[in-house]
């Protein structure tokens, strides 16, 4: 059956999403920068609370995935704690100038994570050349590859997709960026073997005291007394869509 990946921003939202039936989770921090590395006391207090296979993301700041020697150096820290803290696998990818898959620092971080899964990120999706990629992917030997096709979002990018699952020879390819309750069918339908998804709403801050005129974001427009959260019931309708597209296939 298609596997169901979450995208957690902390612990409470991967309990909820342990509970709701996802099958693995990727841990970030920042939904703003699409996701960093999280803190030491989020990896332990997950790693603590969840049984279900946990992914951190080690992503060392928000922009481009070209990492001169300061980001890299965290990195391979990064990648080794979370190793060494019995984590089951890691979310990474690293580019060079010319938008290639950055091979030799690639290949290093193969070494430091040692027998962690590896998934390469939607890195994969800014580079030049998808098939290419793919191969040399491969050849590191990377676990999984979470990609939109390189498209603004999956359901766009069905078409290289589906050619990336069809050739590939190792990586599974994991379908994630836009992909929603309302569209999942046509991942399933394309034969992907996993999906990643936020699953995610809109949570309103409990507070009632609001301090006016003082923010904390450099954008204006930003409202700070609200959060993302998982959304429970998203993520038990989208396993029962999988749960029924896997019986109507066997």
């Amino acid at each position: 059956m298609t596997k169901l990946e979450v995208c957690c921003f902390g612990a409470q939202c991967a309990l909820t999403a342990e509970q709701a039936g996802a099958d693995r989770i990727e841990l970030c921090a920042s939904p703003s920068e699409g996701g960093v590395t999280p803190s030491y006391g989020m990896l332990r207090q997950v790693r603590d609370l969840v049984r279900i296979p946990v992914h951190p993301i080690v992503r060392p700041r928000g922009g481009d995935f070209c990492y001169g020697q300061a980001d890299f150096a965290a990195m391979k820290n990064d990648i080794s704690l979370i190793r060494d803290m019995g984590f089951s696998g890691a979310v990474v990818g690293i580019l060079n100038e010319e938008g290639h898959i950055d091979l030799p620092k690639m290949a290093i971080l193969m070494e430091f994570a040692g027998s962690l899964e590896i998934t390469f990120h939607r890195a994969f999706d800014m580079c030049v050349n998808p098939l290419l990629a793919l191969e040399q992917l491969t050849q590191l030997g990377v676990s999984r590859i979470l990609t939109s096709g390189q498209q603004a979002n999956a359901e766009l990018g069905l078409p290289l997709l589906r050619i990336l699952n069809e050739k590939t020879q190792g990586p599974i390819i994991m379908a994630g960026a836009g992909v929603r309750l309302s569209n999942i069918q046509k991942f399933l339908e394309a034969g992907l073997k996993e999906i990643h998804s936020s699953a995610g709403k809109i949570a309103h801050s409990t507070m009632n005291y609001r301090k006016a005129g003082v923010t904390m974001s450099s954008d204006s427009e930003v409202d700070e007394f609200t959060h993302y959260c998982v959304d429970e019931d998203t993520v038990e309708a989208m396993k029962d869509i999988m749960s029924i597209h896997s019986a109507m296939i066997s």
